[in-house]
């Protein structure tokens, strides 16, 4: 299991750039940021480039009913990062058949950004499973590691089904470690539980309490023993739940640093 950190689009690149360099000599593999409507993920990639030239960088996820193909390969090329480097986290938005949405712009998306490892962002058994036949990765959000050992089987599956090899399971665990983990947590958490169908439909497949689906610590040890339980997951993404300062997401990055 490889471990990656991840931090919120829109991170300040005084913040950013230094946190990327922390983190590789911490041990992580990878350097992520979501991609939201106020801040474009990609860019904050490119500010994690300037701290580390060896981990790999994703973005996950940039939804298709916002960003067209061609305008992401445009904004790869604009801030000059190295494709072999990427991996171009992509989902539905909110499509009212993502499913299809998803199957039907995987050709396009192959033309149109070449040169790069694409993920799916995938929720339900379906998602999981087309993610398997056909693309480079399935990236899970918001799971239990029981979840997640579910999320696994459908995208071999999947694979099995398209006859490949099955593609790496990659995903966000919410991370949070101290005093106020939990708060932290549950915070997050709620900020998603009612955001769209997909988080409402994804939660109650889980049935768990809000503040629960993560890992919130109150030291180091607590925090790997909860990251460790996500071990069907090929790539455990830390989503760091801590102040936007250098010396706070440092201090996260740490307690929950690959052993």
């Amino acid at each position: 299991m490889k471990e990656g950190f991840g931090v919120a689009a829109g991170l300040d690149p005084e913040v950013a750039t230094p946190l990327a360099a922390r983190c590789q000599e911490l041990g992580y593999s990878s350097m992520w940021s979501n991609d939201h409507p106020g801040a474009n993920g990609l860019d904050t990639l490119a500010a994690f480039a300037e701290g580390t030239a060896e981990l790999e960088l994703g973005v996950a996820v940039m939804a298709l009913d916002r960003h067209e193909p061609a305008g992401i390969n445009e904004r790869i090329d604009t801030l000059g990062l190295r494709r072999e480097r990427l991996w171009i986290g992509v989902g539905a938005g909110f499509s009212k058949r993502p499913l299809t949405t998803m199957r039907e712009a995987l050709p396009a998306l192959r033309e149109a950004i070449p040169g790069v490892r694409l993920v799916l962002a995938a929720m339900g058994p379906k998602m999981s499973a087309l993610a398997g036949s056909g693309f480079d990765g399935a990236f899970l959000n918001w799971m239990t590691p029981e979840f997640a050992a579910g999320a696994r089987e459908s995208v071999h599956s999947g694979a099995a089904e398209a006859g490949r090899e099955p593609p790496p399971v990659l995903g966000y665990v919410r991370t949070a470690v101290g005093d106020d983990a939990k708060q932290r947590l549950a915070k997050e958490e709620s900020f998603y539980r009612d955001l769209h169908d997909g988080y409402r439909r994804q939660f109650a497949r889980l049935d768990r309490p809000t503040g629960t689906v993560g890992v919130a610590a109150g030291g180091s040890d607590a925090a790997r023993r909860g990251l460790d339980e996500y071990d069907a997951l090929d790539v455990v993404v830390v989503r760091g739940l801590a102040s936007a300062t250098l010396e706070d997401m440092g201090a996260l990055a740490a307690a929950a640093a690959p052993t």
